[in-house]
Parts: structure tokens; C-alpha cells; sequence
């Protein structure tokens, strides 16, 4: 007697799908000022090839044998000055849960969409946070980039790393991929706001306003990328909104690293030329980054403010990024909405 076999597969529980994902997504966060984690986390981040273009036989002695045995113990102590002593983490991962928080609040009317949040570098990693919307049900993914300009550097990496993880998963998520925002009226409106009711709580005005944009190296824009663009059109966006002349508002770009050309005019060196020059009254704000991180409230608020006095300047204002406020709330809502559109 033959018996025949059944080739069905086993019965398995039902599968979640039908919702859709939200995963906004910052540059990142070493989980301590200790140098462990100050470590780990630059080496991640200074190990991606987007962000040091270099070969790796030219770059991995550098950051090997050099970086990462000396700047953990500096940059943690960077941190220190600006970290959340509340809530032990930086105030960085601070605004990008709260900015996944006030989403979801701004989202309710949708009920099938879940929102959640990520780092590029650190933790909650992008893989680990597509992994927990899949399993929540989410066959529908939008990736948001949390970067009003596209660079290869900050855009692109965490659009490689989401499709990095989807090359290992059997049953992917759709997925969608935030553009940047550089002059979307709304956000030139949000910066405006910003910039004029942080000045209406002093008791003077600045004679020159910076829009100080996180920099990258020269030979990156030659090769095509757009950011040196886009940094530019937001600037004048936001000085004829705030009704300036050219001569009281600039842009100028931070955060150089090596001895590689950057981007210019440097920031820094704007600073202190301008304190020479008999400017006395400065702002600067940062309309390229989300959220506060350290290189706003360090090597501005503190760096460039001090360097401003120590050059003769009088009187020194950081604006504040748009974090989690109504206005920026109402920025990332916007995009978002937008990008949801013909999946809600």
C-alpha cells in the first residue's frame, strides 16, 4: 500500500500586515560620554564609506591607529557640556523620540499608520526599528531622512543602510524614501519664526545673522553632490523672509574635519574675522540640522560664542534648531503626509 504525503507547508500563526511604517531617522548618538561608547560609536560612524570617501588602505591607518586612540577621550568630553543630565542621553536622541512621539500624537486620524524612530549610527538602529514595524504589521514602510538638504553623506547613508537590511529579509516592506525639503515654504516659514521670536527676548539686535550649515568636503560637491546648492537657496529663502539685506545675513559652513578644503566661507573663521571687523552684535542659527546636537550647542553656542568675545564681539546669540516645537512639528508633519499620500 502506498500512502500518499501531503507537501503542504505547517500551519502557522497569522502574519501582521496593513499598517504602514513611519522611521524617522537622525545621523546618530554614542550611547555614553565614556570613552567605550565614544568609540564605538566613531568608529561606525567614521568607518561609513559615504562619510570618508578616502580608500580604505589610505584611511583605515589614519582612523585606526590614530583617531580612534585620541579623539574618543575629546569629543566625550564635548558631549559632557551639552549632554542631558535628566535623562543620560543626548539631547539629540532626546528630540528625535519626542519628534516620534508628537508624530504619532499629530497622526492619530491615521489609524493604520505607526510611527517609530532611528539612528543611522548607535542605537535604536535603522535595521532593528524596520524589523519591529514589520513585525507590528507594517508591509509599507516611509523612510524619513531627518535632513533638510540632501547630502551623499547624511541623506544617502541612511537610504543605504535601510536597503542594506532589506537585502536580508525574505518578506520585504515597500519602501519609500523622503526627499529633502530645502525650500519647502512651511520649513522657510518655521526658520523665519524661530529667528524672529528668539530675537524679540533680547534686549538688542544683531548687526550680522550666520546660517552656519553642518560642511562637506569640497571634492565631495565636485563630484555632484547638490547640498552646496540647497544650503544656499534655503539662506536667501530665509533672509528675504526675514526681510534682510545681503550685507546683514550670510551662510557659512561648520564642522570641518582633516586637512582636506571644505566648504567655505568656514564658519569659524567668519566668527572671528567678523568680531575683528568691529562687528559686535552676532547670531547664528542652523537651519540644516532637525534637532540640537553638539555641533550646535558646543561648537556654536559655546565654541563660536567664545570666540566671538574673545575677538572683540560684545554680544553673541545661538538660535535654537526647530526640535520638537509647534512649528517644526508642523514641518516634518507636512512632509510626511505628503509622502503618505496613496498609501493612506
Amino acid at each position: 500500500m502506498t500512502v500518499e504525503t501531503s507537501h503542504r507547508p505547517a500551519e502557522h500563526p497569522p502574519v501582521k500586515s496593513g499598517k504602514i511604517g513611519v522611521l524617522l531617522v537622525n545621523l546618530g548618538t554614542p550611547d555614553g560620554t565614556d570613552y567605550a561608547s565614544m568609540r564605538r560609536y566613531l568608529r561606525e560612524f567614521l568607518s561609513d564609506r559615504r562619510v570618508i570617501e578616502e580608500p580604505r588602505w589610505k584611511w583605515y591607518p589614519i582612523l585606526f591607529g590614530i583617531i580612534l586612540n585620541t579623539r574618543p577621550q575629546k569629543v566625550g568630553k564635548a558631549y559632557e557640556t551639552i549632554w542631558n543630565k535628566e535623562k543620560n542621553e543626548s539631547y539629540l536622541r532626546t528630540y528625535t523620540r519626542n519628534q516620534s512621539d508628537l508624530m504619532a500624537e499629530r497622526l492619530k486620524d491615521l489609524p493604520n499608520v505607526k510611527v517609530d524612530w532611528a539612528m543611522r549610527y548607535g542605537t535604536p538602529s535603522i535595521a532593528s526599528r524596520i524589523d519591529a514595524l514589520k513585525d507590528a504589521g507594517c508591509d509599507r514602510i516611509v523612510l524619513f531622512p531627518l535632513y533638510p538638504q540632501y547630502a551623499a553623506a547624511t541623506t544617502a547613508t541612511v537610504n543605504d543602510k535601510a536597503f542594506q537590511h532589506l537585502l536580508t529579509m525574505r518578506w520585504q516592506p515597500a519602501l519609500r524614501t523622503v526627499p529633502d525639503y530645502h525650500d519647502d515654504e512651511t520649513y522657510i516659514e518655521a526658520l523665519a519664526n524661530s529667528v524672529t521670536q528668539h530675537l524679540s527676548t533680547l534686549d538688542w539686535e544683531p548687526e550680522m545673522i550666520l546660517a552656519s550649515f553642518h560642511g562637506i568636503p569640497l571634492s565631495y560637491f565636485e563630484r555632484g553632490d547638490p547640498y552646496y546648492y540647497q544650503c544656499q537657496k534655503t539662506g536667501r529663502l530665509l533672509r528675504e523672509r526675514l526681510g534682510l539685506p545681503e550685507e546683514k545675513f550670510m551662510v557659512t559652513f561648520q564642522s570641518r574635519f582633516g586637512p582636506e578644503e571644505w566648504l567655505q566661507p568656514y564658519t569659524d573663521k567668519t566668527v572671528e574675522k567678523l568680531a575683528q571687523d568691529g562687528v559686535k552684535r552676532l547670531a547664528v542659527i542652523n537651519p540644516g540640522f532637525v534637532s540640537d546636537c553638539l555641533e550646535t550647542l558646543e561648537e556654536i553656542a559655546e565654541q563660536a560664542a567664545h570666540s566671538f568675545h574673545q575677538n572683540g564681539g560684545e554680544r553673541f546669540a545661538h538660535i535654537p534648531c526647530l526640535n520638537d516645537s509647534e512649528d517644526g512639528m508642523r514641518v516634518l508633519e507636512k512632509v510626511v503626509r505628503r509622502e503618505l499620500l496613496g498609501w493612506v
